[in-house]
């Protein structure tokens, strides 16, 4: 069986004694072993790191430039094997594994343009003869924690820019889907990347641990969920390092009456299943404004969820595959039965679908429920797969009191057609990223995302111009040359 280990200072590195089964979702079978690292293993990441540091750092910023532009050509020619490899370990279907792709080589090309963005400022003259001027320089060893969702774009979005603005990177990816992320790394090495720069150590709660105290680790970037973003940020943060950690999300869609129902419906059916809505912006919760609205839309997505194709990512005409594990199976089954019992109406019940020939496959299909109430766990939890939840409310003001009151607030949208609606929506909601009849609104790689509440922990958020801040240190240098054979006086007032 093939064993995926960790790669250290440029070297693929395959010893240990811990191991944990790497399952292909659309079978239910094991297909590979992943090497678990022990904390010496870790530590000899960080020394490889903090060895390649002090020469990386001193490397003009165009030749660290010039390695992403070749990395970005390396991960467009290599396209089809890693989207192959995503869906081998996530179950993503080919075209959903190439979108993920996409957007994680937008955000090289952002790093591409680090000459610009770490120019600094210079102010001349600020005093008699005097300069001043400030630049951003790198911290140091940082680390990133991804999670199993996204195993290509979200690396993508911390260590290119990482790495670009003079850092050396240690990546502990999802020990659940690695192959794709440690292909990808090993591209940046082919890319001509220093020995050290990059180094990924596959691991569990040891390796997280042993990067969250070591001090040689300055800043540390974490996706995943809320429990485990609000560890990692007090661990990492009482150990006197930056951290930026993005947790959970409940995004929720508000559906106005005077909404263009036929669109909305469509929006919603590729935003709240696509990916197997394990995405941390994936559309779970609609909020309808009047029943009518509500009754509209329902009839209309019963409608076009008929067509929704669950199955194997060998298979691209499928919509969307597999959840991750048998047990996330249980779990998103589990909620569906929960709002049923609590006295939701199930429209249309994804449990337990067959898909020909992958009857150990881990897949639920598209399901939509009506009448659920925010007491009820199916809503206040995020639930992380294709089931898609009704809200009925009075007001939009209603609509929005739901939203500012759950505890996170990553993305939402609003569906109308009327401008002061949407302009007082995106004013005044409690959430980080906001959509105007766009159901998911994930930023471009040349802004940053993140969200509020118990959806981020830190105050800077990831990728974007955020990026350059949450990696850099700024140094603020005043210099004056006095004139030669001039003795001036001691100055005791605070100069000015």
């Amino acid at each position: 069986m093939n064993t995926i280990g960790h790669m250290i200072n440029g070297e693929s590195v395959s010893t240990g004694e811990r191991f944990q089964d790497v399952f292909n979702p659309s079978t239910g079978e094991v297909s590979k072993q992943v090497i678990l690292a022990s904390k010496e293993t870790v530590e000899q990441a960080i020394a490889a790191a903090q060895a390649a540091f002090p020469a990386w750092r001193n490397t003009p910023v165009a030749k660290r430039a010039r390695v992403m532009f070749k990395f970005k050509q390396l991960l467009e020619d290599n396209a089809d094997k890693i989207c192959q490899l995503i869906g081998e370990e996530h179950g993503k279907i080919s075209h959903d594994a190439m979108g993920e792709l996409q957007r994680g080589i937008e955000n090289v090309e952002y790093a591409c343009y680090a000459p610009e963005l770490l120019k600094g400022e210079h102010s001349k003259n600020v005093g008699p003869n005097i300069d001043s001027w400030s630049e951003f320089q790198p911290l140091g060893v940082v680390a990133g924690i991804t999670p199993f969702n996204f195993p290509a774009m979200v690396p993508l979005w911390m260590y290119p820019m990482a790495i670009v603005c003079g850092n050396c990177f240690i990546l502990k990816p999802s020990e659940r889907d690695p192959s794709s992320t440690l292909f990808i790394a090993q591209l940046l090495e082919e890319a001509g990347l220093p020995k050290g720069v990059m180094n990924v150590v596959n691991g569990d709660k040891v390796a997280v641990d042993t990067l969250l105290h070591d001090e040689r680790v300055m800043a540390v970037s974490f996706v995943g969920s809320t429990p485990i973003a609000e560890y990692i940020y007090t661990t990492a943060s009482a150990n006197g390092k930056r951290c930026q950690a993005l947790g959970g999300a409940k995004n929720h869609a508000i559906i106005m009456p005077d909404a263009d129902m036929d669109n909305a419906a469509s929006a919603l059916i590729g935003a709240a299943f696509g990916s197997s809505g394990e995405r941390c912006m994936a559309l779970s919760c609609v909020v309808a404004v009047g029943d009518s609205a509500a009754d509209q839309l329902i009839a209309k997505l019963t409608k076009e969820m008929k067509n929704l194709k669950v199955g194997a990512y060998t298979d691209s005409s499928n919509d969307f595959g597999p959840v991750i594990t048998k047990a996330h199976q249980d779990k998103v089954n589990g909620y569906i039965t929960s709002a049923e019992n609590d006295g939701a109406t199930i429209v249309v019940d994804g449990r337990n679908p067959e898909v020909a020939g992958y009857a150990n496959g881990y897949y639920v299909g598209g399901t939509l429920i009506d009448n659920v109430t925010a007491d009820m766990s199916s809503y206040k939890e995020e639930i992380f797969g294709p089931v898609l939840q009704v809200v009925r409310v009075n007001t939009m003001q209603e609509a929005m009191q739901l939203i500012d009151d759950h505890e996170y607030g990553n993305g939402t949208c609003i569906f109308t057609r009327d401008g002061e609606a949407a302009r007082y929506f995106s004013d005044n909601i409690k959430v980080g990223m906001v959509g105007i009849n766009v159901p998911l609104p994930v930023p471009v790689s040349y802004h940053s995302f993140g969200g509020w509440k118990r959806s981020l922990f830190g105050d800077l958020h990831a990728y974007g111009p955020d990026a350059v801040r949450f990696y850099t240190k700024r140094k603020t240098i005043t210099q004056r040359w006095p004139s030669a054979g001039v003795r001036e006086g001691a100055q005791f007032a605070f100069p000015s």
